[in-house]
C-alpha cells in the first residue's frame, strides 16, 4: 500500500469494502477504474485501456468515462448483471488538505436500478428476498425502488416453486441466506437472475414498519430493507408498507403456465407481442401498463371483488363520453409513481416536478368526470380521488411554466416566489439593460457603427473595437483588456462596476433558485403517500379503461360467476389469436364442464387447434377473474383457485432434462398442487416415451385427478385406445376435434364435436408439411399393410399384441395390487419399468 500515491491509497482502502462491485472512482470531470475494473471494464464497455503512474515501480491499468455520459456506462454493466458502486468526491478540491476526501455515495445492482436504458416504463423493476421455512412455507418479498411497492407473500413449496415464483414476477436480482444460495444457485445461473447471498437482519431497526405483518415474514423483509439502506445509502420516504398477499386470495398461476399460455409475452418471440398482455393493453400511462402486469400475474378469487370490477368495467363500456373523457385526461398524465421515487431520492429535476405539476391539475377533471357517473361504484371512484389542489397551487405558484432540464441552468423559480431572488433578477435584467443603452451611446459617441459589448467568462464584459475602427475611438477612456488578431478589447471603469453587479446578481440568484427548488423538493417529500394514492387510483382507472377499450373493439361479453363448479362457455374464442385472424376465419366452440362431466378427453389429429381450444378456455377463465370481460356469447364460471397447464414440450437443455422428464416434473406439480377447484389442462401426456408406458401413465393420472381430486380438466391425447375409458370414468367425456377429407387432402374444421375422433390423419399432416412424396407414398403402403395384419389377427393375438401378453400369476397379484388413487405419475412409472423386466425375465425363463 505504501508504494502508491497517497490518492492511489484512498482508492485502494475504497476499493476494499465494494470487491463485488466496479468502483467508480471520481477524479475531476471523469469516473476512473484502475486495476483489474479497469481492465474488465475496457473490453466490456469496449473503451481504450490505458495505464497511469500510481507511485508503484510499475504503471497501473485504467479507463474512464466522462461524468456527463456515465450513465449509459453503468446501464450497459449493469444490463449484464454487474454491480456499480459510485465514489464521489464529498469535499471541494479549493477547501481540501491533501487528496480530496472521497465516499462511495451509492451502490447500483441490477434490482436496485431507478432509472436508466434498462428500465421499461411499463414493467416493474423487482428486488427480492426470499426464505424457506421449516414446516415448508416459502417467503417471498419484493420491492420495485422506483415506484416505493413492497408486497411479501407465503406458500406452501420448496426451493423449485420458490424458484418458479421468483421467474414468474422476472425479479432481477435475489436476496438469499447461504443455505438456500446453494440450492438456488445453479438455476438461478441458467436463468440469469442475480442472486446475492446476505444473510444480515436488523429486525430491531425495522421492527417498527414490519408491525402489521405477520412475524415469520419478518426476516426475509428485514434482509430486504437492509440491503436496500446500505446499498443506496439515502432517504426512502417513498417506500410503502410491505402489502401482504395471502395466496387464497388470488388465483394461482405458475410460471410455466404463464408461459404456456403466453400471458405477459409469445413463446415463439420472446416479446409481448402475441401475448395476452399485448391484446389488453390500451393503457395510457406507464402506471396503468405495470397495474396491468400485476393484475395479470395475480387475478382475483374473490367473487365480490371480481363482480367490483366487472361493473366498473361495464359502466365504462356503456358510458362512451366518459371512457373517452378519462382517456384524454390520462394522456396528460405523467408516471406519478416513479416522479415520487424521484422527489425521494433527491434527484427530481425541474422538468419532473413540472410533470408533477401538470398531472396534478388534471385531478379535478378526473373527479367531476367519475362523480358524475350514473355507476355508483364508478362514481365512488370519484369520491375516493383526492384533487391534491394544494399541492398543485403550490407548484404554480413555485415554477415557471416549461422549466429547463437542470436547476442550475437558471430560470426555473417562478416570479414573486421569492422577494430576494426577485430583486436579484431585477439587478441582473436591469444591469443588462444599461449595457445595451451604454452600447448604443458609445457607438453614438465614436462613431463606429459596429463598435459592441460583449461577454465571456474568463474577461467578463468587454468593448470590443476592430483594427481598422480603432483611430476613431478617443482611447484615453478606455483602458486596454484583451488584444485580438483583428481586434482589440477594452473596459471603462463604468462598465467594470457594472459588470461586477451584474455578475454578482446572477450568481446569487442561481444559487438562490437551487436552493429555493432543494426547498421546495423537500417540502413535496411530506406529500409523497398521497401522491402515491392517486397515482394507484388513476393507474386502476387507465387499466379499467383499457379493458373496456379492447371489449368493445373485440366483442367480448361480461362473464357471470356462480359458487358451484360448472363451467359453460358458449361459443368461446381465443382471443389473441382471433385478432391476429381475420374474425371471420376463426372458429369458435362451446367448453361446458358440469358436475357430472368436469373431464374431457379431446382427441383429433395434429394441427386441428386442440392446444388452442384448451388454452382459450384458461385464459377466459384469466381473463374474467381479473375483472375483465370475455370472447364468448356466453361465460358462467367457477371460482377457479389454480391453473396447471402442461402443453407443448421442450427438452431442458441446459439442466439436462428431457422433454419426458419436464413432462413429468410439471404433471406432477399439477397433480400435487391442485384442488376440486381447479382447472387442469393436460397436452398429449406420456408422448415422450414407449407407446404402453404413455398410454398407462396418461389413464393412470385421469383416473386419479377423476378419483381424488375431482378438477375441472381438458387431457388431449393421440391414444385413441384411452377414449374406452368414457365407459369406466364416471364424469369424463369424449371431444374430439373435427377434420376431414377432400379430394385426398385433410381439411380442418378446427370444431370440437361429441366423441373420438375415428382416425389421425398423421400421414395427410406430414404431406401438408411437403414431406417428400416418396416417404409419403411409402408411408400409405406400410400403414395399409399394418391395418390389414391388424385385422387379420384372432382376437387372442391382438390382445396379446396390444398388452404384450398375459404374464404369470404373481406379476398379475401385483397389478391388482397397486393403488391406482394413491400413485403419483412418477410412482407410476416406476412400477411400469419394475414390471417390465419382471415380464421380461419371465419371458427368457419360458423361451
Amino acid at each position: 500500500m505504501t508504494t502508491y500515491t497517497p490518492m492511489m491509497q484512498q482508492y485502494l482502502q475504497i476499493k476494499e469494502g465494494y470487491q463485488d462491485a466496479f468502483l467508480f472512482f471520481r477524479l475531476g470531470d471523469f469516473y476512473e477504474m484502475f486495476f483489474e475494473d479497469a481492465i474488465q471494464a475496457s473490453r466490456i464497455l469496449e473503451i481504450t485501456l490505458t495505464s497511469r503512474d500510481a507511485g508503484a515501480k510499475d504503471r497501473i491499468p485504467m479507463c474512464g468515462v466522462p461524468h456527463h455520459a456515465a450513465q449509459n456506462y453503468m446501464d450497459a454493466l449493469l444490463m449484464k448483471g454487474y454491480k456499480v458502486a459510485i465514489c464521489e468526491q464529498v469535499e471541494d478540491p479549493k477547501e481540501a488538505k491533501g487528496v480530496v476526501k472521497r465516499e462511495v455515495v451509492r451502490v447500483i445492482t441490477p434490482g436496485t436500478m431507478t432509472e436508466g436504458k434498462g428500465m421499461d416504463s411499463k414493467t416493474n423493476l423487482f428486488l427480492g428476498s426470499a426464505d424457506l421455512v421449516e414446516d415448508g412455507t416459502a417467503i417471498l418479498a419484493y420491492v420495485d425502488l422506483s415506484t416505493g411497492e413492497g408486497t411479501v407473500t407465503s406458500f406452501r413449496g420448496e426451493a423449485n416453486s420458490l424458484f418458479q415464483e421468483v421467474l414468474s414476477l422476472q425479479i432481477k436480482e435475489l436476496l438469499v441466506a447461504e443455505n438456500l444460495s446453494l440450492l438456488l444457485e445453479e438455476k438461478a445461473m441458467n436463468s440469469g437472475i442475480n442472486l446475492t447471498t446476505s444473510s444480515e437482519l436488523q429486525l430491531a431497526e425495522h421492527e417498527q414498519s414490519l408491525q402489521h405483518l405477520p412475524t415469520f415474514v419478518h426476516p426475509t423483509c428485514s434482509r430486504l430493507l437492509h440491503y436496500i439502506h446500505t446499498t443506496q445509502k439515502r432517504s426512502f420516504l417513498h417506500l410503502q408498507p410491505f402489502h401482504y398477499e395471502e395466496k387464497t386470495h388470488y388465483l394461482s398461476i405458475d410460471y410455466h403456465s404463464k408461459r404456456n399460455l403466453e400471458l405477459l409475452s409469445s413463446i415463439r418471440g420472446g416479446d409481448t407481442k402475441g401475448s395476452l398482455y399485448h391484446l389488453l393493453d390500451h393503457t395510457k400511462t406507464a402506471m396503468g401498463g405495470r397495474k396491468l402486469k400485476q393484475w395479470l400475474h395475480y387475478p382475483l378469487a374473490s367473487k365480490v371483488a371480481i363482480e367490483e370490477r366487472l361493473t366498473i368495467v361495464d359502466g365504462l363500456l356503456v358510458d362512451f363520453f366518459l371512457r373517452n373523457e378519462l382517456r384524454e385526461s390520462l394522456h396528460e398524465v405523467y408516471d406519478l409513481e416513479r416522479l415520487a421515487g424521484r422527489i425521494s431520492f433527491g434527484n427530481a429535476g425541474p422538468r419532473d416536478l413540472a410533470q408533477l405539476q401538470k398531472s396534478l391539475q388534471q385531478l379535478p377533471l378526473f373527479k367531476a368526470a367519475l362523480e358524475n357517473s350514473t355507476n355508483p361504484v364508478i362514481s365512488s371512484l370519484g369520491e375516493s380521488l383526492d384533487t391534491c389542489e394544494d399541492i398543485t397551487s403550490l407548484l404554480e405558484k413555485a415554477l415557471l411554466e416549461n422549466p429547463p432540464l437542470h436547476v442550475k441552468e437558471g430560470d426555473v423559480i417562478q416570479n414573486g416566489y421569492n422577494s430576494r431572488l426577485d430583486e436579484l433578477r431585477d439587478a441582473k435584467n436591469n444591469g443588462k439593460k444599461w449595457i445595451a443603452a451604454l452600447e448604443q451611446k458609445e457607438r453614438e459617441i465614436t462613431g463606429i457603427k459596429n463598435l459592441k459589448i460583449g461577454y465571456n467568462r474568463v474577461f467578463g464584459y468587454y468593448i470590443e473595437l476592430t483594427k481598422s475602427t480603432i483611430s476613431m475611438a478617443d482611447l484615453t477612456r478606455y483602458e486596454r483588456k484583451q488584444t485580438l488578431a483583428n481586434a482589440e478589447r477594452y473596459i471603462t471603469a463604468e462598465l467594470k462596476e457594472k459588470e461586477a453587479l451584474i455578475l454578482h446578481a446572477e450568481e446569487e440568484s442561481v444559487q438562490l433558485e437551487i436552493q429555493l427548488f432543494q426547498a421546495l423538493r423537500e417540502e413535496l417529500k411530506q406529500v409523497i403517500p398521497r401522491i402515491q394514492q392517486v397515482a394507484n387510483i388513476l393507474s386502476e382507472i387507465d387499466v379499467f379503461q383499457s379493458f373496456a377499450q379492447v371489449s368493445e373493439r373485440e366483442r367480448f361479453v361480461r362473464p357471470e360467476f356462480h359458487d358451484g363448479r360448472e363451467l359453460r362457455i358458449i361459443t368461446g374464442r381465443h382471443p389473441v389469436v382471433e385478432s391476429m385472424l381475420n374474425s371471420h376465419i376463426y372458429v369458435p366452440n362451446d367448453c361446458i364442464l358440469t358436475e357430472d362431466a368436469n373431464m374431457y378427453l379431446i382427441t383429433g389429429p395434429n394441427m386441428s387447434g386442440k392446444s388452442t381450444y384448451m388454452r382459450q378456455v384458461a385464459i377466459t377463465v384469466i381473463m374474467a377473474q381479473m375483472g375483465c370481460f370475455v370472447a364468448a356469447e356466453r361465460a358462467l364460471l367457477p371460482i377457479t383457485d389454480q391453473i396447471f397447464t402442461r402443453i407443448g414440450a421442450a427438452d431442458d437443455l441446459v439442466s439436462g432434462q428431457s422433454t419426458f422428464m419436464v413432462e413429468m416434473l410439471e404433471s406432477t406439480n399439477a397433480i400435487n398442487g391442485a384442488t376440486d377447484r381447479s382447472l387442469l389442462l393436460f397436452d398429449e401426456i406420456g408422448r415422450g416415451t414407449s407407446t404402453y408406458d404413455g398410454m398407462a401413465l396418461a389413464q393412470a393420472m385421469m383416473e386419479h385427478i377423476h378419483d381424488t381430486i375431482g378438477a375441472n380438466t381438458l387431457f388431449s391425447t393421440h391414444y385413441h385406445e384411452l377414449t374406452q375409458l368414457e365407459h369406466t370414468v364416471e364424469r369424463l367425456k369424449n371431444v374430439h376435434v373435427a377434420a376431414t377429407e377432400k379430394e385426398g387432402q385433410v381439411v380442418f374444421l378446427h370444431k370440437v364435436m361429441d366423441g373420438p375422433a375415428d382416425k389421425s390423419y398423421g400421414i395427410h399432416v406430414a404431406e401438408l408439411a411437403n414431406m417428400p412424396s416418396a416417404i409419403i407414398d411409402r408411408a400409405r403402403v406400410i400403414l395399409h399393410d399394418l391395418e390389414k395384419t391388424s385385422a387379420l389377427k384372432t382376437p387372442l393375438q391382438k390382445q396379446k399384441s396390444e398388452q404384450l401378453s398375459m404374464f404369470d400369476a404373481s406379476i398379475e397379484n401385483e397389478l391388482l395390487a397397486i393403488q391406482i388413487g394413491q400413485t403419483t405419475p412418477l410412482q407410476a412409472l416406476q412400477l411400469l419399468d419394475e414390471l417390465q423386466r419382471k415380464i421380461r425375465l419371465s419371458s427368457k425363463e419360458g423361451n
